[in-house]
């Protein structure tokens, strides 16, 4: 019966495209005439999902990146990719469905989103900017724990504590930091 379950499943693209970018460079041109400028560089990865059909298994899944690029307290550079994807999943429990648009998904659309920000910083005066892969499961099983541990805490301990702890990370949105010298 699994291998009946496993034929059935089906995870197909249907489109994958550049749903919005922008790109700041607030000190130009006169960065470019600095000596030896090495920006620390931030990034930032969230995922966000969407139902477009769930009849017939139709979900947008968009991978934003936020590139921030700074020398000291300054921006030289800013960019923000959202590289989206049409996907077509069917077949797979709805326990499994998270696990495809949040690690499936996003493994498709990091390729393209890195290619835009590269083309984009380079198209601005900057040296290629490779960002680093993203290890997406291992940002789900982290968000997963979180929610466990957040499901865990009794109302009364959590009440309390939501005043004097950090707010946790968005539940559909993962994150990457990355800084580069």
């Amino acid at each position: 019966m699994a291998e009946q379950e496993y034929s059935e499943a089906k995870f197909g693209i249907r489109k994958i495209y550049l749903k919005d970018v922008s790109f700041e460079s607030p000190q130009a041109p006169q960065i470019f005439v600095q000596p030896d400028v090495t920006p620390k560089i931030d990034v930032q990865i969230r995922i966000g999902h969407t139902v477009l059909n769930k009849e017939a298994g139709f979900y947008e899944v968009v991978l934003t990146m936020t590139v921030t690029a700074k020398s000291g307290d300054q921006t030289t550079f800013l960019i923000e990719a959202q590289q989206a994807g049409v996907f077509e999943i069917m077949g797979i429990s709805e326990q499994e469905l998270p696990l495809a648009l949040e690690v499936a998904c996003p493994n498709t659309l990091l390729p393209f989103a890195r290619e835009a920000v590269s083309d984009f910083v380079a198209k601005g005066g900057f040296p290629q900017l490779l960002v680093n892969p993203v290890n997406f499961e291992a940002l789900y099983v982290q968000k997963q724990r979180q929610v466990e541990e957040q499901a865990s805490t009794p109302p009364d301990q959590a009440e309390g504590a939501e005043a004097d702890a950090v707010k946790p990370k968005d539940p559909h949105s993962s994150q990457n930091k990355t800084t580069r010298a």
